[in-house]
């Protein structure tokens, strides 16, 4: 009997892994699709939401984990083919760094509130608000300890966060649907 419980539970770290692995290249993919505006936007928040309204706190935390890591040892998994030390710790990494805590906050409020269309909503909405917070607030302190002229919270969050506003709802909408239907299919 406990032999049947070693394997019964070996297949679904198997299972587990795949779709760890499966949407840390979801979260890259996504991470390389631009629409060029005056400020590109990636697909790259909402691949990170939709990886923890379906995978759940812990798995999308490790997908984000994972995919964090690869863009630190130089694979080229963040927007416009970047990676690397300096992009990770630059002036924007923050908000990289950021999505670890939407996911946090998604999975942690999908689990504890259910699979509803609001909670997906609600939680993507406050885990992409506390990624700009973090990553505004890296931003600023970056900034006023590398360059002459300091940054404003008032003026980082103007250039670093209004204009995303809108795009980041949009994508939170699209991201709540698709979790919505596919929650079904994917064992979390």
């Amino acid at each position: 009997m406990e032999n049947m419980e070693m394997k019964k539970r070996k297949k679904l770290k198997t299972v587990e892994v795949a779709y760890i692995g499966i949407f840390v290249a979801f979260i890259a993919v996504c991470s390389w699709i631009s629409i060029p505006l005056a400020v590109p936007i990636t697909l790259q928040t909402m691949a990170v939401c939709i990886t923890a309204g379906l995978l759940g706190t812990k798995k999308s935390v490790i997908a984000v984990i994972v995919y964090i890591l690869l863009a630190l040892i130089g694979v080229p998994v963040l927007s416009e083919f970047s990676s690397g030390v300096g992009v990770l710790f630059g002036i924007t990494g923050g908000y990289i760094v950021g999505f670890i805590f939407t996911a946090l906050i998604v999975g942690v409020m999908v689990k504890l509130l259910g699979k509803k269309i609001w909670v997906y909503a609600l939680s993507m909405f406050l885990g992409i608000a506390v990624c700009y917070a973090f990553g505004t607030a890296w931003f600023v302190i970056y900034n006023n300890n590398n360059s002459a002229d300091a940054v404003t919270i008032g003026s980082a969050l103007s250039m670093c966060v209004v204009p995303f506003i809108i795009p980041d709802l949009v994508k939170i909408a699209v991201a709540t649907l698709i979790c919505k239907r596919l929650n079904k299919y994917v064992e979390a």
